[in-house]
């Protein structure tokens, strides 16, 4: 069974969860804003993905956080603590499979019809 991180009210969500709803891809869903996200999780999600490719810096978040925190993230380690404290600068969704490796970051409908029907 694959894991969708992510946010409920998030639009990006939404179209990938009923996507997979709609194709019969079962998954369980990690509410990170409720469940939180550790430090090892996202070290592991750094094994299939750059970390700019995890922080969204268009978001949201991203945007209201200060210079200061900003300047600190220079590579994937000093992004860590930013992500950790501030789930919303994740890149959504994450999902995973079984063995909890990271598949794919975000939703485009293409790529997940050549990930998940295949």
């Amino acid at each position: 069974m694959y894991t969708l991180y992510g946010i409920p009210n998030c639009d990006t969500v939404k179209k990938a969860r009923t996507w997979l709803e709609e194709n019969g891809v079962e998954y369980k869903f990690h509410d990170y804003k409720k469940e939180g996200i550790t430090a090892d999780r996202i070290e592991d999600w750094y094994k299939e993905f750059p970390w700019d490719k995890i922080v969204n810096k268009a978001s949201t978040t991203w945007k209201e956080l200060s210079d200061a925190e900003k300047a600190i993230v220079v590579d994937g380690k000093s992004a860590i603590g930013i992500i950790v404290s501030h789930t919303s600068v994740i890149k959504r969704p994450v999902i995973e499979d079984a063995s909890g490796k990271a598949m794919v970051v975000g939703f485009k409908k293409d790529l997940y019809e050549e990930i998940f029907l295949k």
